[in-house]
């Protein structure tokens, strides 16, 4: 049985290469890492020399995909202009870094328009993308993560997706699936076989399967349809390792890269034994 490559978020506090030691640590295949501090507007790069450690680094480990995730502040519906032009620039600066070091991408969330009519806002956000994929060429995409949900925001559904990704109509534009904020968002309230099989249909139909290129597999800490964006690790949330256990059997996501972002069982991030958790299911699932 086919499975997707297994990583997590991992830190690269004191240099990039230091990342791809971590992932190896815990024995992640994949990883997700912030190019740049994900609470600042500002974006300070990386010398050459890191970013050259960086790829022989993960050449030498075999590692990827690698993607970067945006930083929080980003709103590119936000009803304040100026909010969504320092955004603008702030998500075309994390994309340059993750094309500088031959990241597969970068992942972000779109945001909330609030009070603002939601036509007028998937117009905006499509027009900020489309400028930003003219303002970095080259390879590196750009992600959109689905939400939890509340606060208005834009991109809680596959709809509302695949409605950008036909708009935009760029190659580069792809999509990560976050396990709990569908549940979160009342996407999905239980992980069994019929719900489970749906949401990949729902998917497909919606932005088609080519699209999906990482998911975010996380349990929640918040009950369903919650609108609270809180992860927990796999099997101690309300998904539950039963749920991930169905995930794990459904063969149109096996193409995508599974990504944790879990608090971990110590308390420090993404973790060996919840790595060792998603091996298992694939274990079971034969």
């Amino acid at each position: 049985m086919k499975r997707p490559k297994l990583g997590a978020h991992v830190s690269v506090a004191g240099k990039l290469s230091n990342g791809i030691e971590r992932a190896q640590s815990i024995g992640a295949e994949c990883i997700q890492i912030f190019g740049a501090s994900p609470k600042q507007w500002a974006v300070r790069g990386h010398e050459a020399r890191d970013i050259e450690d960086f790829k022989k680094a993960r050449e030498a480990a075999g590692i990827g995909p690698v993607y970067l995730h945006a930083a929080y502040l980003v709103n590119l519906c936000s009803p304040d202009s100026s909010s969504r032009q320092k955004s603008e620039v702030n998500l075309a600066d994390h994309l340059k870094i993750a094309s500088a070091i031959g990241a597969e991408g970068l992942i972000f969330h779109i945001g909330s328009g609030k009070e603002m009519p939601k036509d007028k806002a998937l117009a905006i956000v499509v027009e900020s993308i489309q400028r930003i994929l003219l303002h970095v060429p080259g390879l590196a995409q750009l992600v959109i993560e689905n939400s939890a949900g509340g606060g208005q925001k834009i991109g809680g559904n596959p709809e509302e997706i695949g409605e950008i990704l036909s708009r935009v109509k760029s190659s580069r534009l792809k999509v990560c699936w976050d396990t709990a904020h569908a549940f979160e968002s009342g996407i999905i309230e239980e992980y069994d076989a019929k719900r489970t099989k749906g949401m990949a249909k729902r998917l497909d139909q919606a932005f088609g399967m080519d699209a999906l290129v990482a998911m975010h597999i996380n349990d929640s800490k918040t009950a369903f349809n919650s609108r609270h964006d809180r992860h927990e690790n796999i099997g101690q949330g309300h998904i539950g390792l039963e749920g991930f256990k169905v995930l794990a059997r459904e063969k149109l996501f096996a193409d995508a890269a599974w990504i944790l972002e879990v608090p971990g069982f110590d308390g420090t991030g993404p973790d060996k034994k919840n790595i060792e958790i998603l091996h298992s299911l694939f274990v079971r699932s034969r």
